[in-house]
């Protein structure tokens, strides 16, 4: 059975994108990449090894940012393979609070400074807005003093502004879950993806953090959400949401209209656009053959534009997809020109970098 027969949406495409989805629904078998050494912490901190990395993203000099959870990692999951994290318990509490959650590296690799020491309990949602403003998700949850936040820290990392109410869990205009991601549109709009915990919302506030609008509901028709994971934004100004637990990217006009949802890019863990090409990359870190059965775990690379999949890297860990719940990447970026792609590893507690070789 077809992607087209499953879903019953594409009615609402215009012919040319139905035409340009139906021949690349596929999986693509393309992958121009070649896997090359990775920033690496410095030897100061946690003796140069990651531990949970969550998201990745370069800015306009294509310094990388990687927001992880404090080096920390939990072995031993009987449900987990050897080696790998268990991707449920890492946080940045106790003696791992000492450790700054974001570190800053050069394109060359070279560690350049480190921000939000004591400020997250468990990081998830990490993204860069125009000015170089870095805006952090903490899905943690420690009553009155920590988590269920989404903080915005300048390039210097000074605590600018906080969205909801640490340590206060809601669905209203001033409190969240536990908000997966966060995204800024050109003109400073601020997008929330309340969707780690039950919530499975989209929130809009202004880029002073007054509350504008709302959609979404737990459900799998357009605009209903089931795990809401992370959030892009395309050159037009569309908020795409990466819907895990539907097994689709879901594309919204900046109001909250509904667009369309393509399920050609996996089960998406994390999502990047970047603006100035409209490439999209979509990670697909879960599924195996009871999770979204017959869609390989791995990095989709495509066009935002008419959903068009161009390239495919395969998880690394492919051959563990049903030993481990999660393996490959739950963060995704690339460099202004796409030429270069990072990948940041939450069970497997590592980044990867990507040259394109083509």
């Amino acid at each position: 059975m077809s992607a087209f027969s499953r879903n019953k949406w594409w009615f609402i495409l215009p012919l040319s994108i139905i035409s340009c989805l139906w021949q690349n629904s596929g999986l693509a078998q393309t992958n121009p990449y070649q896997l090359v050494d990775a920033p690496t912490p410095p030897p100061q901190l946690n003796a140069g090894r990651w531990g949970e990395t969550i998201q990745v993203r370069v800015d306009a000099d294509d310094n990388v940012y990687v927001y992880h959870r404090c080096f920390k990692v939990v072995l031993g999951d009987p449900n987990v393979a050897p080696g790998h994290s268990d991707g449920l318990s890492a946080n940045c509490l106790g003696n791992w609070s000492a450790y700054p959650p974001l570190l800053k590296f050069s394109k060359d690799g070279e560690f350049l400074n480190a921000f939000g020491v004591g400020l997250v309990g468990r990081p998830h949602g990490f993204n860069l807005d125009q000015s170089g403003n870095m805006w952090i998700t903490d899905v943690w949850f420690i009553a009155d003093e920590l988590g269920a936040v989404v903080h915005k820290l300048s390039p210097q990392g000074d605590l600018l502004l906080t969205l909801g109410k640490p340590g206060v869990v809601g669905m209203d205009r001033e409190t969240f879950n536990r908000p997966a991601s966060v995204a800024v549109a050109d003109n400073g709009d601020i997008f929330v993806a309340d969707g780690e915990g039950p919530n499975n919302r989209i929130v809009k506030f202004t880029s002073e953090g007054r509350y504008l609008t709302e959609w979404g509901s737990t459900g799998s028709g357009p605009g209903q959400f089931s795990t809401p994971h992370d959030l892009a934004i395309d050159s037009q100004g569309r908020l795409f949401v990466g819907d895990r637990s539907n097994n689709r990217v879901q594309i919204f006009q900046p109001d909250g209209t509904f667009v369309a949802q393509w399920d050609q890019f996996g089960r998406p863990s994390g999502i990047y656009i970047n603006r100035s090409t409209d490439t999209l990359y979509v990670t697909d870190s879960t599924s195996n053959s009871t999770i979204n059965p017959g869609v390989n775990r791995g990095i989709y690379i495509g066009s935002a534009r008419t959903g068009e999949v161009r390239h495919f890297i395969p998880d690394p860990d492919l051959e563990l997809a049903e030993q481990t719940r999660i393996s490959g990447a739950s963060g995704i970026a690339s460099n202004q020109d796409d030429s270069v792609i990072y990948a940041a590893d939450v069970a497997p507690w590592r980044i990867r970098k990507y040259v394109k070789v083509e």
